[in-house]
């Protein structure tokens, strides 16, 4: 109850900092510290390493004041990550465009989000579960739904297209952050390979697919190839709806 009790608090005031103090300066003299010069701190620390060494302690070091000081702008590490989410993800990517141009539209959302999610691996870790969310993100969020009006899909379809989409991209945003080169299907492929030799008459399929992967150079397309999968199955909706008779 103690534990459940917190959470919903840290929630709350996480919500307040995000919607009701704006993390971006006001006119006027800078103060001496505010949320977003808090939230950079805290992102900085994490891009470096990780998310769990972006403690109070830290972050204040960084700014160059007390912990305890810090605590008067915020209450908690959880409300300085959810700061910390809304100001490196960023404002959405606004494409405009006629409700035609959905698929670009959404294709190039994905690219975006999936480069956010590289430059911040973090996010990936933080973005779960139930949270404090900030505006940038519900503006995200925004932008993949505005993209399909006017197609005649419903509104859950329309959610559900955006959910599919961001589980697409976290995946493989996810694949290579844990790797230092950032491609996860070469790194994949070769330890296969180094698998199969002696091996083809017990995986005949897989020798096969990576002889033609090597062949036809398409490795590593693992974004594009589910990206555009997803999209060819929404617009085969869209123009089921299209081309459906009107119900008597």
């Amino acid at each position: 109850m103690g534990a459940s009790t917190d959470a919903a608090a840290a929630q709350a005031g996480a919500i307040a900092l995000l919607w009701d103090q704006p993390v971006s300066a006001r006119r006027g003299p800078k103060p001496a510290l505010n949320l977003e010069a808090i939230a950079a701190a805290g992102i900085g620390i994490a891009d470096a390493d990780g998310l769990a060494a972006a403690t109070m302690q830290r972050v204040a070091a960084a700014l160059g004041v007390t912990k305890m000081a810090l605590y008067r702008y915020v209450p908690g590490k959880a409300e300085m990550v959810a700061l910390m989410i809304d100001l490196a993800i960023g404002e959405a990517p606004r494409f405009g465009g006629a409700a035609g141009e959905w698929r670009l539209r959404l294709d190039q959302w994905a690219r975006q989000m999936f480069s956010r999610f590289c430059r911040h691996p973090w996010a990936l870790e933080a973005t779960v579960g139930p949270r404090a969310i900030g505006p940038n993100e519900l503006g995200w969020m925004e932008e993949a739904v505005a993209a399909l009006v006017g197609t005649g899909l419903d509104g859950g379809e329309m959610l559900d297209v955006a959910a599919t989409l961001t589980g697409h991209v976290r995946a493989i945003a996810q694949q290579r952050s844990a790797l230092a080169d950032g491609r996860p299907e070469q790194a994949m492929a070769a330890a296969i390979t180094g698998l199969l030799p002696g091996r083809q008459e017990r995986f005949p399929a897989l020798t096969a697919a990576f002889g033609s992967a090597a062949e036809h150079g398409s490795q590593d397309k693992a974004l594009d190839f589910g990206l555009a999968r997803i999209l060819d199955g929404v617009g085969l909706l869209i123009a089921s709806r299209v081309q459906a008779p009107p119900q008597p």
